[in-house]
């Protein structure tokens, strides 16, 4: 007759013994700890969403969805309208963005993969650097420097040439979408340049000595084989970048006009949400005025969240398709 052996379950004595000493060991300890700090991040997120949602409920009660699609904006007689500052948001980062990527990525390939390595690691300190620099001092550099310039020789020169456009038509003020969408493209650079550059330096080395073992010369390597091999990490530099473009407040308030229009123009004046919530928060005196610049800030919170939610589902079908996953 076969004997059977019986092994015995696990008691809860043993379980709760088996906790106690992971407790002793410190992993629980620390487990609870980093969860607790991970946890508070999503609280915090919550919590500012909740003060935006309540603080402007005489708003979102008065004017509706009617809020995202109006162009008057009248403190004076209680008329409020989202429209040209959101227009304005998108407007100067997405100039910012066409002028920054290639520039940005472009200088990030050189320093990677082209420069001498002490060349490469001087101009990335110095890259650094500007990344730190405060926005205000973008903002005066944009007046006393862009505005000049674009007012006098860069917009005179777009009107004479493609003046047939309706982005580049109309009286150069100095000041508009295009000036404020080239500070905020100086001021995103950096950043850009910084992450990039990291990731491609990241790429495995066996990737470069495949490509060129097999013929390719150093640009053909570098241009078929680490960027894309990096492209995942290249469009998270761009995403960070549009993020820090639509928040920006100080050097847009300082060289966009400050006019709430709607203008296919880019040498039109026009507003941002931040530039008008710094602008008129501490001069708000009613309680609608308040309540409609709170809600500016949360239609602003809940462009940059949707915005860079469809940029990391972007990454993500991107990965999935460079990795031949999507298909499988």
């Amino acid at each position: 007759m076969a004997s059977t052996t019986i092994v015995p379950s696990a008691s809860p004595i043993s379980g709760s013994r088996s906790f106690l000493r992971r407790l002793r060991e410190g992993d629980e300890i620390a487990r609870l700890i980093t969860f607790l700090f991970a946890a508070s991040t999503v609280l915090v997120t919550l919590l500012l969403i909740w003060e935006l949602w309540h603080d402007s409920a005489l708003a979102r009660h008065k004017f509706g969805l009617q809020f995202f699609f109006t162009r008057v904006w009248d403190p004076i007689a209680n008329q409020f309208g989202a429209l040209p500052f959101i227009y304005g948001t998108l407007v100067t980062a997405t100039v910012s963005l066409v002028i920054a990527v290639p520039l940005g990525i472009g200088a990030a390939i050189f320093l990677a993969e082209l420069a001498p390595a002490r060349l490469s690691d001087a101009l990335e300190f110095f890259i650094d650097l500007l990344a730190a620099v405060p926005s205000v001092i973008y903002g005066l550099l944009g007046v006393f420097i862009v505005v000049p310039l674009m007012r006098d020789y860069v917009q005179p020169v777009l009107k004479n040439t493609l003046g047939f456009l309706p982005l580049f038509s109309g009286p150069a003020y100095g000041v508009g979408f295009l000036t404020a969408g080239i500070v905020l493209a100086i001021m995103v650079i950096p950043y850009i340049i910084s992450v990039s550059r990291e990731i491609l330096m990241s790429v495995p080395r066996d990737q470069r000595e495949a490509a060129l073992s097999l013929g390719s010369t150093h640009w053909e390597s570098t241009w078929k084989v680490v960027v894309p091999f990096a492209r995942t990490g290249i469009m998270g530099s761009i995403f960070l970048a549009l993020a820090r473009a639509l928040g920006e407040t100080m050097a847009v308030t300082m060289v966009i006009g400050n006019t709430p229009t709607i203008s296919a123009s880019l040498f039109s004046p026009g507003y941002s949400i931040a530039a008008v919530i710094a602008n008129e928060f501490t001069e708000a005196t009613g309680d609608l005025h308040l309540q409609a610049l709170i809600e500016l800030a949360l239609v602003l919170f809940l462009l940059t969240f949707l915005l860079n939610g469809l940029a990391r589902l972007m990454i993500v079908i991107t990965s999935q398709r460079g990795s031949g996953t999507a298909n499988a």
